[in-house]
């Protein structure tokens, strides 16, 4: 549950960063650099609830296709939900630095899901 717990600090942590250092103005933020660093946080916490989830299977650094594996033997719908949360945190966030407020509250929404069925997974 510590997991869990640190993975929702860095949730919390991409929410604050977004609200205030990229600071939004009619839908898109001002800050691509802040924008970027949200989506790498919100993504990490992400990966700390699947790690969590699927305990010690591997040491070291997982690719992205052992998440979508370990998912697709598991719950479908929480594959389909990190393979979004890779497009948008991971890609049109922290790479591209996308500056659509929507596209940004989408990517923590589903982040949020997926922490939520991790820490559903644990505790059962």
């Amino acid at each position: 549950m510590k997991d869990i717990h640190e993975a929702r600090r860095y949730l919390s942590n991409a929410k604050e960063i977004l609200r205030e250092k990229a600071i939004k103005e009619d839908g898109f933020y001002k800050d691509r650099k802040y924008v970027k660093m949200a989506g790498h946080t919100a993504y990490t916490g992400v990966l700390l609830a699947l790690d969590c989830a699927f305990g010690q299977k591997k040491k070291g650094r997982k690719s992205v296709d052992w998440y979508k594996e370990e998912l697709a033997g598991t719950d479908r719908k929480i594959l389909s939900n990190f393979l979004v949360a890779y497009d948008i945190l991971h890609l049109s966030m922290s790479y591209d630095g996308i500056l659509s407020a929507a596209v940004s509250k989408e990517g923590l929404d589903v982040a949020e899901r997926i922490i939520d069925w991790a820490e559903q997974k644990t505790a059962a």
